[in-house]
């Protein structure tokens, strides 16, 4: 949250005007990077978020789960069109750039939302500490492509995928520590009633 609202705050200080015009140079034009994008369009979340919530609902029966999912998504994607309503930032001058305003970045928030939950639930139950480890990585680097295709297609400045990462994995890491509470608290009553 912190680095949400530094970059919110201070994005047209020359520091950031620099990263930003250095990523854009750097990025912009990369055809495979900007490809990338089609993760993060919401047909895409919303495909993949349902089809994690049917697993979760008829495989475990984990209705907590499925509330996790409707939390970090479902929410996560209500606050990013609250935050495009509210915080006013020009896109690039480019010409595939959008006319509309938009912070953060809702492919580099939205992205991270649904890839970091679909990693936590598939590797819940993962015994093997490698392919834990492999899956998170692929979701870490599957993220940052779709972040990054932002740039390169030049709808976003970094800044802006840089925010909708922030506040993304603060919505995330929000969601996941309620959850592990509520799991350890219901498996503690469960152990207690198996006593009685």
């Amino acid at each position: 949250m912190i680095g949400f609202f530094a970059i919110l705050t201070s994005y047209t200080n020359e520091g950031f005007l620099e990263i930003d015009l250095r990523t854009m140079e750097w990025l912009h034009g990369n055809t495979l990077l900007d490809a990338m994008s089609i993760f993060g369009e919401r047909w895409m979340v919303l495909v993949i978020s349902l089809a994690l919530i049917l697993y979760l609902w008829i495989k475990r029966q984990d209705f907590r789960g499925m509330f996790f999912v409707f939390l970090t998504v479902g929410v996560g994607n209500g606050l990013n069109e609250l935050m495009e309503y509210f915080f006013v930032k020009e896109r690039p001058d480019l010409p595939r750039g959008l006319e509309t305003f938009h912070y953060p970045a809702s492919h580099a928030m939205l992205g991270l939302l649904y890839l970091f939950t679909l990693a936590y639930f598939v590797t819940a139950h993962l015994t093997s500490k490698y392919a834990r480890w492999g899956i998170w990585l692929l979701m870490i680097l599957l993220v940052a492509a779709i972040g990054l295709s932002r740039v390169a297609g030049g709808e976003h400045f970094f800044s802006d995928v840089l925010a909708g990462w922030f506040i993304g994995y603060s919505l995330f890491a929000a969601v996941a520590v309620w959850y592990e509470i509520r799991e350890r608290k219901f498996k503690k009553a469960a152990e207690q009633q198996s006593f009685e």
